[in-house]
């Protein structure tokens, strides 16, 4: 399906899956769509199942906007509170159009209770309280964190009930516009596949010698959190000056804390330095960052906390942050306090989904989880601009239920393009803007 037909169906009000191979174009169209949006007075609420994935789309994630947070389901409690909760309210109830992106990520139990929340707050009980929602994504790439032993089957979202009940079409995007020739896309496509040629693993070894030219720095990738933090200390130890150290502050319930030690991406030590490239691991749309916002320390303000130049420009005092785990009766249980920042010449392939990057050095060598490697790979627009330390058979497989299940979605998509003329999306948009209370807009003469 074209870019073109893809954006007439997300106009339509209809409630709309949108995927394709990496460099599709998925999110231009997403945020073509997000800009007739706001020019037709609709309201939109744009989310992300990661917060490094919410930095590309200037959203937040579904768990904030929700108010689902860390949790996967949802009790008659949790409901009841949600639905106290004012600002909450009054987000879902002016929401006319929800767009979740990096879908994939985004565990089934989580796409049901959503639905969950919003039937129950909006006092409606169709899918999803009733408002149009845009899943966005590729399940090839990185799937949901589970529990250990989860199958692919109780993790995805697109087995979930609340996914049949909203009826989400298809729309498939099929044209390359990342890759600026054949040869990683072909690979990249052998990967979705399921089978890769002998041919194109020679090209991905024969990438180990890939020089750079003056200049480039290329963004390194791991599986592994130990080895980004191998290349980010001894990155940090390079530069001038002594490090000033940042020590986390916590209390409550050990257990707990002990939890929020795994779940926060900051250490609980952590030395910085001036010139030192960080990451901003927290959500704080009030001091202009989010989760993933890249940058570099500049200065120490007079009060100690470092100044971030982030890549936009802005100069932002990382001052402490806290994570807090409560109960359902909102008492706090366990806290961590922390500058909410983490050493970033290095990151985790996790961390790099939804990137496009115009130099990558990778290292799959110890990949251990399908579609880590896709991603990775398909973060590049060219096989000249990677270098490619390491890759195992893994790092080359993608999820037989996702193989599957996109087979099936490229025939929904090809069924619906041709079922659906552009005057008579045109007709629903108009229909969808006057339900929505919007304003339908007229061509320009020429």
């Amino acid at each position: 399906m074209t870019q073109e037909k893809a954006l007439s169906i997300l106009k339509s009000g209809r409630n709309v899956f949108l995927t394709g191979s990496a460099g599709t174009g998925k999110t231009y169209v997403l945020n073509q769509f997000i800009q007739h949006l706001k020019d037709a007075k609709i309201e939109v609420s744009v989310t992300a199942s990661t917060g490094i994935a919410a930095t590309h789309i200037k959203g937040s994630t579904i768990h904030s906007w929700s108010g689902l947070g860390v949790k996967q389901e949802v009790t008659r409690k949790n409901l009841e509170k949600i639905k106290k909760t004012k600002y909450l309210r009054d987000q879902f109830r002016k929401t006319k159009v929800l767009i979740i992106d990096e879908i994939s990520m985004l565990h089934k139990k989580q796409l049901e209770s959503l639905h969950e929340i919003l039937s129950f707050c909006l006092d409606n009980l169709k899918a999803f309280g009733g408002i149009q929602v845009v899943l966005c994504g590729d399940f090839f790439q990185l799937p949901p964190i589970g529990v250990y032993g989860e199958r692919s089957k109780d993790k995805f979202a697109f087995m979930a009930e609340a996914w049949l009940h909203a009826g989400f079409e298809i729309c498939y995007l099929t044209e390359q516009y990342r890759q600026s020739e054949n040869v990683l896309t072909d690979i990249l496509d052998e990967i979705r596949t399921g089978s890769v040629s002998t041919q194109s693993k020679e090209l991905l070894r024969q990438a180990k010698h890939t020089l750079f030219e003056s200049g480039i720095e290329p963004t390194k990738l791991y599986t592994h959190n130990e080895d980004v933090d191998f290349i980010n200390n001894q990155h940090l130890a390079d530069l001038p000056g002594k490090s000033r150290f940042f020590k986390a502050k916590t209390k409550g319930d050990k257990a707990l804390i002990d939890t929020l030690k795994k779940t926060v991406l900051t250490l609980e030590d952590m030395p910085l330095r001036i010139g030192a490239k960080v990451m901003f691991v927290k959500n704080n749309p009030d001091k202009e960052y989010i989760n993933g916002t890249l940058g570099e320390i500049v200065e120490f303000a007079s009060i100690g906390f470092p100044v971030v130049k982030t890549l936009d420009g802005n100069k932002i005092t990382a001052s402490s942050e806290e994570w807090s785990i409560d109960d359902e009766a909102g008492r706090q249980l366990a806290s961590y306090i922390q500058v909410p920042l983490r050493l970033a010449w290095a990151i985790t392939v996790h961390k790099s989904q939804g990137m496009t990057l115009d130099a990558a050095e990778l290292d799959l060598g110890k990949t251990f989880e399908r579609g880590q490697g896709y991603v990775a790979l398909s973060r590049l627009r060219s096989i000249e601009r990677l270098r490619l330390l390491d890759f195992n058979e893994i790092a080359l497989q993608v999820d037989p239920l996702a193989l599957k299940a996109d087979l099936r979605f490229q025939e929904l998509s090809e069924d619906l393009d041709q079922q659906t003329t552009e005057e008579g999306l045109k007709t629903e948009a108009k229909a969808f803007i006057k339900k929505s209370g919007g304003r339908v807009l007229t061509p320009l003469k020429k």
